[in-house]
């Protein structure tokens, strides 16, 4: 498996084939997803005093992230983003 460094954060995202209507679309049309489950966390970054500064997100955890944040990345077979933890919008409860 992939392992992240530093405060980077790596999601699988989670594609959308239709839309709300049941409408299936062409792979040109379709929104660029922003949603995905934290499958890797690193180990965090550091603060300008050297101080270790935790991650907010962890395993398993479904965010929302910003629209075009991110590199794609695909890892046998499957699609991750590879993504810093400022760009996770929120974590979905």
């Amino acid at each position: 498996m992939l392992e992240p460094i530093g405060d980077r954060v790596i999601v699988k995202v989670k594609e959308e084939e239709k839309t709300v209507g049941g409408i299936v679309l062409a792979s040109n049309a379709k929104e660029k997803p922003t949603e995905g489950e934290v499958v890797a966390v690193g180990n965090g970054a550091y603060a300008d005093n050297g101080e270790k500064l935790p991650m907010t997100v962890k395993k398993g955890d479904v965010v929302l992230y910003d629209k075009y944040s991110g590199t794609n990345v695909k890892y046998e077979g499957e699609k991750y983003l590879v993504l810093h933890e400022k760009d996770i919008l929120a974590i979905v409860k």
